[in-house]
C-alpha cells in the first residue's frame, strides 16, 4: 500500500544508481526516473544530485530517505499482519542464496516447502555470499542463505547446518590415490579456486592461513563463479579445486571426479542471515525453521 514513487525513491537511494534500482525493482530505467521526477514535483525540491554519471543525495533526499524506510517498513508489516489473520501462508517469499546453496541444497527445501504452503511464491536470487548479504541488507531480499557469517553489523546471522569442503581431482590426477590431504600436499599443482566474494573462497583462505600457508603459494590458475563450471574444469585433469562435499556426490558416485577430506578437516557452517531490526513475518519464521531442519538433514 506504500506510495510507489517512494519504493522506487527508496531503490534508488539504497542502490545509488537508477540502472541497478530498475534492476532490483524488475522496472525499465525511464519508468524510475520518471517516478523519482513526480515525487521531486510533489516535493518540490530535488532528492538527488546528478552529475558525472554519478548520484548523490541532497539534503531532502536524506530527509525523505530517513522517512521512507520507517514507512515502508510498516507499511510492509501492517499487509503481513492483515493477511496473517487469514491464518493461511501465502505471498511472495524473497530468498537470495549463494552459490552451492542455491544449486545443490536450496531446490529440494522450496520444493517442499512449496508443496506444503501452496500459496506461497517463492523467489530466489542466486549471487556470492558478499552480494547476498547486501541485498538482505538493503531489504529487497527476506532473508538469505550464506556460506560465510555475515561482515555487516546490520544482519543477524544464525548457523543453520554444518558442511564440509574438500580436495576435488579428477580421478586420473596424481592426488588422487591420497585418503587425506594436507595443505602443504597442495603446494605445487595447479588449482581452480572460487572468484573474491565467495563465501567457500573466504573459508579456503581461512583455513589455508590457520595452517601456516600463505594462500599465495598456491599455483592458482583460473577463478570461477559456479561449482559447476569448476567441477567442468577439474574433471579435465587440469588441476584440484577445494568445493563442498554436497556439490560433487553425484559426480563420485558417477567415478567421474574424486573428493579427499582435507587433514585436518575443513568444517563451516552455512548461515542464515536477515536484518536485526525489521519485523520478521510468520511467512519468514515459519520457512526458516523450515529450512533449518531440512538442511541440517541433506547435510548430515
Amino acid at each position: 500500500m506504500a506510495d510507489r514513487r517512494l519504493q522506487v525513491f527508496h531503490a534508488v537511494a539504497k542502490q545509488m544508481s537508477f540502472t541497478k534500482a530498475a534492476d532490483v525493482l524488475f522496472m525499465t530505467q525511464p519508468a524510475v526516473t520518471f517516478q523519482i521526477k513526480q515525487l521531486e514535483e510533489h516535493f518540490n525540491t530535488r532528492l538527488f544530485e546528478r552529475g558525472h554519471g554519478r548520484i548523490a543525495l541532497t539534503p531532502a533526499g536524506e530527509l525523505v530517505l530517513e522517512y521512507a524506510e520507517r514507512i515502508l517498513a510498516m507499511s510492509g508489516e501492517m499487509e503481513t499482519r492483515v493477511k496473517e489473520l487469514t491464518g493461511r501462508l501465502s505471498g511472495p517469499l524473497l530468498i537470495g542464496a549463494s552459490t552451492t546453496i542455491a544449486e545443490f541444497l536450496l531446490p529440494r527445501v522450496l520444493g517442499e516447502f512449496k508443496a506444503a504452503h501452496p500459496e506461497v511464491e517463492p523467489r530466489l536470487t542466486v549471487a556470492n555470499s558478499e552480494t547476498i548479504e547486501g541485498r538482505v541488507a538493503e531489504h529487497t531480499l527476506d532473508l538469505g542463505l550464506i556460506e560465510a557469517p555475515s561482515h555487516l553489523a546490520a544482519l543477524q546471522t544464525e548457523a543453520c547446518c554444518e558442511d564440509e569442503l574438500q580436495v576435488v581431482v579428477a580421478p586420473s590426477h596424481a592426488l588422487a590415490k591420497l585418503k587425506t590431504v594436507t595443505p602443504k600436499q597442495l603446494v605445487g599443482h595447479a588449482y581452480i579456486s572460487r572468484e573474491s566474494g565467495s563465501g567457500t573462497r573466504e573459508f579456503t583462505d581461512i583455513y589455508l592461513r590457520k595452517a601456516g600457508l600463505d594462500p599465495a603459494q598456491l599455483k592458482a590458475v583460473m577463478e570461477l563463479g559456479s561449482p559447476e563450471a569448476i567441477k567442468g574444469v577439474v574433471g579435465t585433469g587440469l588441476g584440484f579445486a577445494i568445493l563442498s562435499r554436497v556439490t560433487v556426490e553425484k559426480d563420485q558416485r558417477l567415478g567421474e571426479l574424486a573428493a579427499l577430506p582435507l587433514a585436518p578437516r575443513l568444517l563451516r557452517s552455512l548461515s542464515l542471515v536477515y536484518p536485526k531490526e525489521k519485523f520478521r513475518s510468520r511467512l519468514v519464521n515459519t520457512f526458516v525453521e523450515f529450512a533449518k531442519s531440512r538442511l541440517k538433514s541433506v547435510t548430515a
